[in-house]
This record gives C-alpha cells, sequence and structure tokens, in this order.
C-alpha cells in the first residue's frame, strides 16, 4: 500500500523513452481520421482558431493530423496533449487558453454534452470483423426471437449498418442503438432511451428489463457503466481484439453491494471532499452547488478539491477528509478507489447517504446531471427536524448512533462559495473540529507573473537526479 501513496521516482527518472504503441494500424490517416469530415466541419463554421484533443495513444500522430487540417482548411491548428482530466471528455479549458473556436475530439469518448464550444467526435475507425462478430451473436442468442438492444464502442460505430444488415433478417426484434452526441432536442418519448449518448427504442412490450444487451467492444468503463445502470438486464460482449464473444460474468450484484458498502461509509463520513472531476460537461457548477448545500443540511463539512486527475498520492495529502465525492462523467465517476486512502464515491451514492427521501430502488445513476432539480431522478429533500426530535440510526459499519434526518444546524453556517479557490483572504468556521480546523488553515500558492519586478536571466542547466538525492550532492563539503 506504501507504493501506491509515494515511491523514490528514480524507475521514472532512468527509464529510456521508446516508440509510443499504437492502438491500431493507422497506415491511412484521411480514412482513420475521416480528414474530409472533419475539414467541413472547420470550413463552415468558418473556424480560424482549432482545437485537437488526442488521448495519449493517439498522439503519435497528432503532428502529421494538425499538418494536413491546416493545409486543408487555412486555419491554425493547437495540439492538447495532456488533458486536464479524463481524455474521454472534451477538455474546453485548455481549449480556451489558446482562444479556440471549436474543438476536434479524437478517439473514445463518453460524449457528455459540452457548455460552450463546438465539437465534432471523431472516435477512429477501429478494424471490426463483422461477420466474425454476427457468429458470436448467433451463438450467445440461438432463440430468433430474443429481444436484443445492440450497444458498441463509439470506435465500432462505424460498422454496426453491416452487422445490422446481417442480423436483422434473422432477428425480428433486435434493435441496433444510435451514436448521439448531446442531449436530446425535447423530452424522450416514454418508450425511447437516451443515455450515454446512445439512442435506440424499447419495443417489449415489459419495456427494457425484458430485453438483453450485447455490447461490441472491449472490456472497459463504459461496459461497466452501462451494466450498473440496466442491471436488470442480462448482458454479453464481443471483444473485437480477441475475436470471442461472451457472457458477462461480472456479478453485477457484487459490485452494487460494494457501492452500497461505499453509501454506509457516507453516511457515517463528517468532512466531505468535493473532487472536482470536469470542467467542461454541462451542469458540472449546479451539482458542485447542489452536493455542498445537501452536505450542509445534513450536518457535514465539504471542501471542494481541484486536483486534476485524481491518484492515491494526490488525495493521500487530505487525511483529515473522511471520505470524497468524484464530480465526473457518466464513464469516469466509477473510479476504484481500492488503492486510495479513503473511499471515493459518486453523488448518486453520496444522496443516497445524506437524503432521507431519496430510497434505493434497484436503479443505478452514473450521470450527475439526473439528480438535478428538473430532471428525471430529482428528489426535493425533506424540512429539517431540530437535533432534539432527530431519530437516531446506528452505523453498520462502526456501531455508533448517527442522525437520520436532517437537522436544523446549531450554529449560524458560512454563505456558500462561489469559487473554486479562496486566494486572498482568511474565513473562520463557525463550528470547528479539529479535523477541519487543520484543513481550513492550510494555504497554497501558485507561481505569481511580478512583470517587471524579477530581472531577465538566461536558462541554465539545473540540478540532476532526484530530491532525496541529487546527483551533484555528493560532491559538496559541509
Amino acid at each position: 500500500m506504501a507504493t501506491a501513496f509515494s515511491s523514490d521516482g528514480e524507475a521514472a527518472l532512468r527509464r529510456e523513452p521508446g516508440p509510443a504503441a499504437a492502438a491500431a494500424p493507422r497506415g491511412d490517416l484521411d480514412g482513420f481520421y475521416e480528414m474530409g469530415r472533419a475539414a467541413a466541419f472547420v470550413r463552415g463554421g468558418g473556424f480560424r482558431k482549432v482545437a485537437l484533443q488526442f488521448p495519449d495513444e493517439l498522439l503519435a500522430d497528432a503532428a502529421a493530423v494538425a499538418a494536413r487540417m491546416e493545409a486543408a482548411t487555412a486555419a491554425e491548428m493547437y495540439v492538447l496533449g495532456d488533458t486536464t482530466y479524463g481524455s474521454c471528455c472534451v477538455d474546453e479549458v485548455a481549449a480556451e487558453h489558446v482562444g479556440a473556436e471549436a474543438v476536434l475530439h479524437y478517439g473514445p469518448a463518453c460524449l457528455s454534452p459540452c457548455r460552450k464550444l463546438p465539437v465534432l467526435h471523431i472516435f477512429g475507425q477501429q478494424p471490426l470483423d463483422v461477420g466474425c462478430c454476427a457468429e458470436a451473436f448467433r451463438e450467445l442468442y440461438p432463440d430468433r426471437q430474443s429481444r436484443v438492444v445492440v450497444l458498441s464502442d463509439v470506435v465500432y460505430a462505424h460498422a454496426m449498418g453491416e452487422l445490422e444488415q446481417q442480423l436483422c433478417p434473422e432477428y425480428p426484434n433486435i434493435v441496433f442503438s444510435r451514436v448521439v452526441c448531446g442531449d436530446p432536442p425535447g423530452p424522450a418519448p416514454p418508450r425511447e432511451v437516451w443515455r450515454f449518448g446512445r439512442q435506440f427504442p424499447v419495443e417489449a412490450p415489459g419495456g427494457l428489463q425484458d430485453c438483453a444487451m450485447f455490447y461490441v467492444g472491449a472490456e472497459g468503463l463504459a461496459l461497466t457503466s452501462f451494466m450498473l445502470t440496466w442491471n436488470c438486464c442480462p448482458f454479453s460482449s464481443f471483444d473485437p481484439a480477441t475475436g470471442c464473444g461472451r457472457r458477462e460474468t461480472l456479478n453485477v450484484n457484487r459490485a452494487l453491494m460494494r457501492r452500497l458498502y461505499l453509501v454506509e461509509r457516507a453516511r457515517d463520513a463528517r468532512v466531505v471532499g468535493i473532487l472536482v472531476g470536469t470542467l467542461g460537461v454541462v451542469g458540472y457548477l449546479a451539482v458542485l452547488q447542489h452536493l455542498r448545500e445537501l452536505l450542509r443540511q445534513a450536518g457535514k463539512r465539504s471542501y471542494t478539491l481541484a486536483v486534476g486527475k485524481p491518484n492515491p498520492a494526490k488525495l493521500a495529502n487530505f487525511l483529515e477528509v473522511d471520505i470524497f465525492v468524484l464530480v465526473a462523467c457518466a464513464q469516469n465517476s466509477l473510479l476504484d478507489s481500492s488503492d486510495f486512502y479513503r473511499p471515493i464515491v459518486t453523488p448518486y451514492e453520496l444522496e443516497l447517504a445524506c437524503n432521507p427521501a431519496r430510497e434505493w430502488t434497484g436503479n443505478y445513476l452514473t450521470d450527475f446531471r439526473d439528480l438535478l432539480p428538473g430532471a428525471c431522478a430529482h428528489v426535493e429533500l425533506p424540512p429539517a427536524v431540530p437535533a432534539a426530535e432527530a431519530v437516531p440510526d446506528i452505523s453498520l459499519i462502526t456501531g455508533e448512533m448517527r442522525a437520520a434526518h436532517l437537522c436544523e444546524p446549531l450554529a449560524p453556517q458560512l454563505p456558500p462559495s462561489t469559487t473554486l479557490a479562496c486566494r486572498d483572504q482568511m474565513r473562520a468556521l463557525a463550528e470547528i473540529s479539529p479535523a477541519a480546523s487543520f484543513l481550513e488553515s492550510r494555504s497554497w500558492r501558485g507561481l505569481e507573473q511580478q512583470l517587471g519586478q524579477t530581472p531577465v536571466s538566461k536558462a541554465v542547466q539545473g540540478r540532476r537526479g532526484i530530491a532525496i538525492a541529487y546527483e551533484d550532492e555528493g560532491r559538496k563539503q559541509p
């Protein structure tokens, strides 16, 4: 466990750089990256500055793609090499740093709607053996009357039309989902599903619970999110990399038991850290404020933390926090926190822990926008009761007593903060606990430009090695 929080860093310093691993053969850049469609998008919008966002596995082609796009559109292209959060989300913050007017997002995507900039998703057309996939489907579903919804990873969406042509004549009740970007223009029809950037009709008499799901793609966060959300449906999958189909053996009930255990941990927590995991998904500011208000009424203290991509080493610096809640896109919110010092829950799990009016119905929500007022799954907070009248509850983990209802605060609360960080003023706490007092006293200061005050100097070679043992330390005399 210690190696997860810290290391001497020597392995990274001694590592020899090698060629980037290619996700797939990309000899035809024009076809793989759909240069024609991308150039038409840029020219049609009249964009003069465009940001190109690549995941790590496609960065090797970034320079060639940017050069071809500039030649085809006469627009300036800027490559976003390192995203602030998950590469599946559009990094509008990095794009705005260069004044980009639009974003071309390459590679796998969560298809979460963006707030400001126009976006064109280019998934990259990964190869798929359609005949092998169709044969695997026939073996998994020998009954030709089976009601099956076909989902796919976005990188295989280009081949779903050919797969549909092969299977639809044999399976009259099969339904293929469509990849869509953004939210529906209006309320979705009652017998139509529009989630995770997929849209498909539900024609079974009993609704979605009478359907099976067939997923084309490798095991990953997208499949896990689908299985937890639609946990009433049996899942099977086809992995194009191995050419094998299988019934998914992931025990969804066991996974849900783990998540419900984290809900119980959230009920016991007194100090909660709200991790900002996205700055581009629509509604993230609203859900941050919603969670702060929820925790305030539940009698818990909250702190909003923007640390970029969370890892065990970063979050281990906040020992005073009992539990973290991650505000991220639907795919990145289900973070496995087994290696972390403190558990990480989703906004939905925090609502289950802190909102007495929300009951567990068996449905699991990974999209935080479903919790906001006006959304399909929003539940109003019940009125608070005096602390003396609160019904006690027993923790299933510690065995200690705790309040089961929202209680009226015993002391005046601070006004809600409107910024992520308070840089030039200190605020006192209304109720001081040892952990919260220590965390409130900690401060950070970033780089200050001090224009005109710092003399200009030439760049010189710095020290080499790692902080605990620089290479020149052995030659220095005391």
